[in-house]
């Protein structure tokens, strides 16, 4: 099988989620038929969000420096965990000789293969600026609804909560934000922050979530599993 790399730290409940849901999604019947998995859990990343609206440190050498870390150890291929890094994709396949899983893509693919052609879409505002999914939905014919403004606000304080390892979570402001976008026909949500997935757990939040968390591990173990 192939050797899974991780670039992780961004944030690193949010690599503990793609690890412990590619291990649940490996159909192994003893410890040696699991993935041989790699992580970088590289928390000194730079914010992406932060450098994306313009007050932060441009986090594309520390990406690339763990994506060249992983391929240098062994990783026959890279995942990255962390839906606003996908803006820096491009570059970081640029600077690697293995494949990298494109999260966005993935994500795309299997909304069209439920026939779903409209979504509502909780993101970093960084995710939501620079278009990471609007770039690769308009390919596929795939329409998004986003938050307004306040709302935001509130997904933000949400996300970042999680980073920061807070307890104590605006839950009914969350499930206002995601009954909007119901009310806009928007019935099924991505969960576009891998910190979300986590969140909405924690706080026992159920809902149509779309989790490209998910989508990844399966991705990631399928990859693996590949004939070369």
């Amino acid at each position: 099988m192939k050797t899974v790399g991780i670039i992780g730290g961004m944030g690193t409940v949010a690599t503990i989620d793609l690890f412990n849901k590619i291990v649940l999604e490996t159909n192994a019947k003893s410890d040696k038929e699991h993935l041989h998995i790699l992580i970088d859990n590289n928390a000194q990343i730079p914010d992406r969000t932060s450098f994306i609206l313009g007050d932060g440190e441009d986090p594309t050498y520390e990406l690339v420096k763990s994506a060249k870390n992983l391929e240098k150890i062994g990783a026959d291929f890279l995942a990255i965990p962390c839906n606003t890094a996908h803006y820096f994709y491009d570059v970081i396949k640029e600077n690697v000789n293995i494949e990298i899983i494109n999260m966005i893509e993935e994500t795309s693919k299997f909304i069209k293969s439920k026939n779903i052609n409209k979504v509502g879409l909780l993101a970093t505002s960084g995710t939501i600026k620079a278009k990471v999914y609007d770039n690769v939905f308009e390919n596929y014919d795939i329409e998004i609804v986003k938050p307004n403004c306040y709302e935001q606000s509130i997904i933000m304080d949400f996300i970042y909560g999680i980073k920061q390892s807070e307890k104590s979570f605006n839950k009914e402001g969350v499930i206002e934000v995601i009954n909007n976008l119901k009310e806009k026909n928007a019935t099924n949500v991505i969960l576009g922050c891998t910190e979300l997935p986590v969140g909405m757990s924690m706080l026992g939040i159920e809902g149509n979530f779309i989790d490209p968390t998910n989508i990844l591990a399966k991705a990631c173990v399928k990859k693996a599993k590949q004939e070369s």
